[in-house]
């Protein structure tokens, strides 16, 4: 029998299944068991090596393009370029072995959270033994403060409250029972069941273990997680794909020059072989690896000033890609943190502002504000809550921390919102004696007394509960007639909204009391005060980051383990839609993959959630070709966080099972900061691409001289050693000027990019090609100049590799927009590093010109005045072609709208 099968079984079934008794188990049967069943934990993953994660760091594209540039530059003999690339490489590797947590660390958190001792029944005898000696049919005892060892059916309960948020999505703690529920119901509803690695916040249950270690609820995650593919980004996709094809192209027209030049031209085989390699080189983008990398680099650090630490270096850029983000909702897009919102009393309905625990906010009546002075029935309503209270809130700092129940939790903030002080009304009315909420009765009591001798009965539980107890209601100051056909509409309006109702009465007694019971309480005779609205409210930023994301084409998809209406509730709250429709884990269930890849095309709420229904919604939307990020704080996220293209915790109140898996932390829990990094990874995407376009078009342009000077049978205009220095100058850093790029102002109005939208686009196709011809228009016109009119074939050279090297330097002004035009002045000032690297480059220039050593390293002679001019009015027109070039684009772009 599975252990999902034990809830719609009585207990005394469960305990004959599992052949055990109310009496435990003999230790040497639990010896016998421990010994078939293995220890209650967690099988551990296995282990890799410091030696072995640190290699693993090199298995990327991106870092095998890095290894071959690198390689190559080494066979070459150019150390510098070489150290440069290597550096890049070992500063990468470092920083994602220090960084990136592998699975293991995910299986490793969520073992952390089982329990470690528990209170077993052996012999007929309580032992207190670790938690690992745990075996099915073991008598366990749970207190509040518990965390729960194994999983268990439950066979005993008193006023027992299990926090399952983490693995449910449950936003309340759940109430439990010993009786049966349905076999359908989906986990949270398993009330007769208790979960592996939950809290007990409140009562004590006795239950019988049904299954241990991996065999649990929390177990079958972690098996889960563990079977669970991590995919590569687009980037990384497109990049792989990219490089195969570049390689391949290049070496095949290497080749064919090769050929071209020994058959036709007549070339030596030995001086067709350098120029054949110094095409190779000239066209290998050596430094677009190390660009991307650093752009990445420097993407990570934008994003933890904004709040994302991105685990993950590659997972920036993909975030540029997301086109649906899917949504916890507990913790996520809500605080996790029960609120009264509404007050419900005979007369008024009175909203509550303020969110969480902390006690902002006040009350209003049809939108005005409803002074505590004004409206004194108010005070009533929050001194029954107060005293008719468990929960205490403490402040730490910013934050306000609970100790106990979250709906007490919330009637405690509701009080101070009132202006009341906890440790004055319990001195003013101290407490005599408690009746503490239990399922049976969904009611909790409390008696109390005034100085003056008068007893006080306050009330608070289930509204079906305690308005049969109720006989009168409070209106105008007054007790009245309960009117109970006046109430109904008004609560079923409520919990239409998402709100978990509670209702709060009193009763006075002339006489004072020493003690309480049931016979009290269920003599009836209450005054009903107010029926109390609870929900845990959004997040007051997620409607406009909600609303951000849609403006940015990024559709937001609601996927939590809380109840429909909740869920609805909150999606219209969020505006993610004024009617949501909601699917539930049954009807999951119910869907083969074709019914399901239909729904998630237009359905926005999914509720009822378990971990495989996430997992599975989140491959069916991958499988419809979205760029997927998942958000989540929960164990039950875990899997779903893994798979996602992104996987997105909250690092404040998230589990480390989340974390782990994720490739984002969100340092403060807001929904909002991932719209920021949303925004940081468009920006991050656009200067990769910028990056792009500059580097292939520069290499391009190099590589065409070259095969031009072979076609015409020309001298080379440009020697393999001039092309690596032009490579190692201005490619890691022109090109890296751009990562620095800020966002463009319509970045976050803009679509998506498509997730199948080549890296070698049609436009880039274009660029290079154009710009290519540009650059050996210079080079090559300016070196035929040169040697027309005498030059040696050293300044011939040095004409060429600086008319090269001007012609970048105007097209990285050109590459600050990709169409948009830059003749502005905008657009000419420049950033920062764009002027740094200017300057830089033209100091080096300048050595590389005119510096001796320089000179006879690379063949180059000294360029008198004139050729200097000829140099910088190519740069010019460069400039302008591009511009106008771009200004003809924008127009045909618009004239096919």
């Amino acid at each position: 029998m599975t252990p999902a099968a034990w809830h719609d079984r009585p207990a005394s079934e469960a305990l004959t299944g599992l052949d055990s008794s109310r009496q435990g188990l003999a230790q040497a049967e639990a010896e016998r068991r421990l010994a078939r069943h293995g220890a209650n934990r967690l099988p551990p993953p296995r282990r890799r090596g410091p030696l072995q994660r640190f290699l693993l760091q090199f298995h990327n594209v991106l870092i095998y393009v890095l290894l071959a540039a690198g390689a190559v530059t080494v066979l070459l003999g150019h150390w510098l370029d070489s150290g440069v690339i290597f550096g890049v490489v070992v500063i990468n590797a470092f920083v994602g072995f220090v960084q990136e947590g592998k699975a293991e660390h995910a299986l490793e958190a969520i073992r952390k959270m089982l329990s470690p001792a528990a209170l077993v029944l052996r012999d007929g005898q309580r032992h207190s033994l670790p938690a690992e000696q745990l075996v099915p049919g073991d008598i366990v005892f749970l207190a509040s403060g518990d965390r729960v060892p194994a999983d268990l059916r439950l066979i005993d309960v008193k006023g027992l409250k299990i926090e399952e948020a983490a693995l449910t999505g449950e936003s309340l703690p759940v109430e439990k029972q010993a009786a049966a529920v349905p076999g359908n119901a989906e986990l949270g509803d398993r009330a007769s069941m208790a979960w592996s690695g939950t809290l007990v916040t409140y009562g004590q249950g006795t239950g019988v273990v049904t299954a241990t270690g991996a065999a649990t609820e929390i177990g079958r995650i972690s098996t889960l997680l563990a079977e669970v593919q991590t995919l590569s980004t687009p980037l990384l996709r497109q990049m792989s794909g990219f490089s195969q094809w570049l390689t391949w192209v290049i070496l095949a027209i290497a080749g064919l020059a090769f050929g071209f030049g020994i058959l036709v031209r007549d070339y030596a085989v030995g001086d067709m072989f350098i120029a054949a390699v110094g095409l190779a080189v000239a066209a290998i983008p050596e430094g677009l690896p190390a660009v991307m990398t650093i752009t990445l680099a420097i993407g990570v650090q934008r994003m933890a000033r904004r709040r994302a630490i991105v685990r993950r270096l590659p997972a920036v850029e993909a975030l540029g890609a997301v086109t649906v983000i899917c949504t916890d909702k507990t913790g996520t897009l809500t605080r996790n943190e029960m609120t009264v919102q509404r007050l419900l009393t005979a007369g008024h309905s009175y909203d509550v502002s303020g969110v969480g625990y902390a006690p902002h906010g006040g009350f209003s009546l049809a939108d005005k504000d409803a002074p505590v002075a004004e409206h004194p029935e108010l005070l009533d309503v929050a001194r029954a809550g107060l005293l008719c209270n468990d929960a205490v809130l403490h402040r730490s700092g910013d934050d306000w921390q609970l100790a106990g129940d979250p709906t007490e939790g919330a009637l405690v903030t509701l009080a101070m919102k009132a202006g009341l002080e906890a440790a004055f009304e319990l001195e003013a009315l101290p407490r005599v004696d408690i009746i503490p909420f239990e399922s049976q009765h969904r009611f909790m009591a409390t008696l109390h007394h005034d100085h003056a001798g008068h007893a006080l009965i306050y009330l608070k539980g289930a509204p079906e509960s305690v308005l049969e107890l109720c006989r009168w209601q409070r209106e105008a100051g007054e007790a009245r007639p309960l009117d109970l056909a006046a109430w109904q509409p008004r609560l079923s309006a409520a919990a239409n909204a998402g709100m978990r109702l509670l209702a709060l009465a009193v009763r006075e007694q002339a006489a004072p009391s020493t003690g309480l019971n049931f016979a009290d309480v269920e003599a009836g005779g209450f005054t009903l005060l107010a029926i109390a609205g609870l929900a845990d409210p959004p997040r007051e930023e997620s409607a406009a980051a909600v609303a951000a994301c849609r403006a940015a084409g990024i559709r937001v998809a609601m996927i939590t383990g809380d109840h429909a209406d909740t869920a609805r509730a909150i999606a219209r709250q969020i505006g993610l839609s004024d009617a949501p429709q909601a699917l539930t884990g049954a009807d999951l269930e119910a869907m083969d993959d074709a019914r399901l890849h239909e729904a998630v095309a237009h359905i926005d709420v999914f509720a009822r959630a378990s971990p495989e229904h996430k997992l599975r919604l989140v491959n069916a939307l991958q499988a419809r070709g979205e760029v997927v990020a998942m958000t989540g704080d929960g164990i039950n996220d875990a899997p779903a966080l893994k798979r996602a293209d992104v996987g997105v915790a909250m690092g404040h109140k998230g589990t480390e099972a989340a974390k782990e898996a994720a490739e984002m932390v969100l340092a403060d829990d807001h929904f909002a900061t991932i719209a920021a990094a949303v925004e940081e990874g468009r920006t991050i995407y656009d200067n990769l691409k910028k990056a792009i376009v500059f580097i292939l078009p520069t290499n391009g342009g190099e590589a065409a001289i070259l095969l031009a000077a072979i076609l015409l049978g020309l001298t080379l205009p440009i020697t393999p050693v001039q092309i690596l220095w032009v490579n190692m100058v201005t490619a890691v850093t022109l090109a890296l000027a751009l990562a620095f790029e800020p966002a463009e102002a319509d970045i976050m109005r803009r679509p998506p990019r498509a997730p199948a939208e080549p890296l070698l686009s049609g436009f880039l196709v274009w660029r290079t090609v154009f710009v290519s011809l540009l650059l050996v228009a210079g080079g090559l016109g300016l070196f035929l100049w040169e040697t027309d009119h005498g030059a040696s074939l050293a300044v011939a050279r040095s004409a060429a590799v600086n008319a090269l090297v001007m012609g970048e330097i105007v097209y990285l002004f050109n590459c600050r927009r990709l169409t948009a035009p830059t003749c502005n002045r905008a657009g000419l000032a420049g950033t920062p590093p764009i002027w740094i690297t200017t300057v830089t480059l033209l100091v080096l220039q300048g050595l590389f010109t005119y510096l001796p050593v320089m000179q006879k390293l690379f063949g180059v002679a000294g360029l008198p005045a004139a050729s200097w001019g000829r140099i910088v009015l190519f740069g010019l027109a460069m400039y302008w072609v591009v511009e106008l070039e771009k200004a003809w684009l924008s127009r045909q772009a618009k004239s096919t709208v």
